[in-house]
């Protein structure tokens, strides 16, 4: 199951937007086979997005006139989450998985009219920013380049493509490490898998790509020494950031690359106002957002398009997902999905908010009470034990302990209204559809069928009755007769006593 996201804009004008990209090309057809997971690798998410919601995010602003998505393994999830996130995209198949550069050859088939700059990017990059790229396609255009390469220095290049410059700086090529002699091998530049070129170069240099490896492949990289053979301008860019260009094969990996997404997401709130109590235990999506001076305890989830406002404060130990939590308001180890909790409003401990909760400012919604498409007015109350579904609650109300607002017969939901400054008593049964007018009372342990006008008092209950010596006549030789026997002995000698003590006092 991919998490909410945020749909993002793909759409372009005519050969690119200002940034001058006629097309971005992103390679999604891989089967992640290291990720041992029946989810494609690109839709394996975090952070409110999947990895490819992640790269397109980056790339979107770049306003490409068209953006390509080569799909292959999990051809139709991928395919089905680019309409949620990406509709303006266009998939294209790759049906066999014969490397990056066939992947890229595919793309560019199916855009055959596109001409100029093409950036071309891994889908698995999840941590890739906007800033980045943009720089990227920056140093290309000013360069003059027909195609140039995005680079990281990085403390440990095992496993990855060295830059292999020539004295005076320029890129000749990319040496994988297993071709790498022990000079290259030693380079800490490496290839981050990020390129653009020119349209009419990358296919020239694509079609005359072989296929003379181990693996039977067509390379990217192969595209870089064919056209430096040519004489061609080709460059190279370094990243600011290592982190950037990371890539995501397996589990482990996707769990650092979540981690490092999760700093740099709690170091902007930081340094934008949010007190952040323990950013190791704070999870907080790239889609949501969290005002300054709110106050985030430990434990915290802020996921999907959740919105905090300032002044809040949420957990420790709590889950928004979708909510909308406004200026002052307090969530407290608490769950809510979909809800939105107004102004100074209060919830928990340990509540449940679902899909339709509207809370008014200074309302209350308190300890193991669960809501859901229930409306609770200012400064109204449901402190604690109880359940409030398909409701409408006024100004100023106060539900007691173990109140249940019983909406569903079997068949269909039903709506209860209360009215402002109501009391409903605690235990009680509210059987919708009911309406308790303004201002009356239920009593409590009432089950309350029809509607109570304004002012009235509800009592539905029966009378008690009391039994007496129920327990030693049905229930005789238990610990409770036991008990009952004491007590009714107990009083019978107290009862003697006082009598006693009234006959000495007459007497004297």
């Amino acid at each position: 199951m991919v998490a909410q996201e945020q749909s993002v804009s793909t759409a372009g004008v005519g050969e690119g937007g200002e940034s001058g990209v006629a097309a971005v090309v992103v390679l999604a057809a891989g089967q992640g086979t290291r990720m041992r997971s029946a989810t494609p690798k690109v839709l394996h998410s975090f952070g409110g997005r999947s990895m490819l919601g992640h790269v397109l995010a980056a790339t979107a602003p770049l306003d490409a006139g068209s953006t390509v998505v080569v799909v292959g393994s999990g051809r139709a999830a991928v395919e089905e989450h680019l309409t949620q996130v990406a509709p303006d995209a266009l998939p294209v198949v790759q049906d066999q998985q014969r490397g990056s550069g066939h992947a890229a050859a595919v793309a560019l088939a199916a855009i055959p009219d596109v001409q100029g700059p093409v950036l071309l990017v891994n889908g698995d990059a999840p941590l890739l920013r906007v800033e980045t790229v943009t720089a990227l396609v920056d140093a290309h255009r000013a360069a003059g380049n027909v195609l140039t390469v995005l680079t990281a220095e990085v403390q440990d290049p095992t496993g990855l493509g060295r830059i292999v410059r020539d004295a005076g700086g320029a890129v000749r090529a990319i040496v994988e490490e297993r071709d790498a002699t022990a000079e290259q091998r030693a380079v800490h530049e490496i290839n981050a898998g990020v390129y653009i070129g020119d349209a009419a170069a990358l296919r020239r240099a694509l079609a005359g790509l072989g296929q003379d490896n181990d693996q039977g492949e067509q390379y990217l990289t192969d595209v870089l020494a064919r056209l430096v053979a040519e004489g061609a301008p080709v460059g190279g860019v370094p990243a600011a950031e290592a982190d950037d260009v990371l890539g995501c094969n397996d589990q482990r990996e996707l769990a650092a690359r979540r981690r490092t997404l999760n700093d740099r997401v709690l170091d902007d709130l930081m340094r934008a106002g949010v007190t952040v109590v323990d950013p190791m235990t704070t999870w907080v999506d790239v889609t949501a957002s969290v005002a300054a001076d709110a106050v985030l305890q430990p434990g915290t989830q802020i996921l999907g398009s959740t919105s905090v406002g300032p002044g809040a404060t949420v957990g420790p130990d709590t889950t928004l997902v979708d909510t909308t939590v406004d200026a002052g308001a307090s969530v407290v180890r608490s769950h809510c999905l979909g809800a939105e909790i107004g102004p100074d409003a209060s919830v928990g401990p340990f509540s449940y908010l679902r899909p339709g909760t509207r809370l008014s400012r200074g309302s209350k919604v308190g300890a193991f009470v669960e809501t859901k498409n229930a409306e609770v007015g200012e400064d109204s109350k449901v402190p604690h034990l109880s359940y409030v579904g398909d409701a409408t609650i006024g100004r100023g109300a106060n539900i007691g302990a173990a109140t249940v607002f019983v909406n569903y017969d079997g068949v269909a939901k039903h709506r209860t209204t209360i009215g402002d400054h109501v009391r409903i008593g605690s235990d009680s049964m509210l059987v919708a559809p009911v309406t308790v007018g303004d201002g009356a009372y239920t009593a409590a342990g009432s089950v309350i069928t029809t509607d109570v006008p304004p002012g009235a008092m509800a009592i539905a209950r029966a009378r008690q009755r009391n039994v007496a010596g129920w327990v030693g006549r049905r229930r005789s030789g238990t610990p409770a007769a036991e008990a009952a026997a004491a007590a009714q002995s107990s009083a019978a000698a107290a009862g003697e006593g006082r009598s006693e003590a009234s006959g000495t006092d007459t007497e004297q």
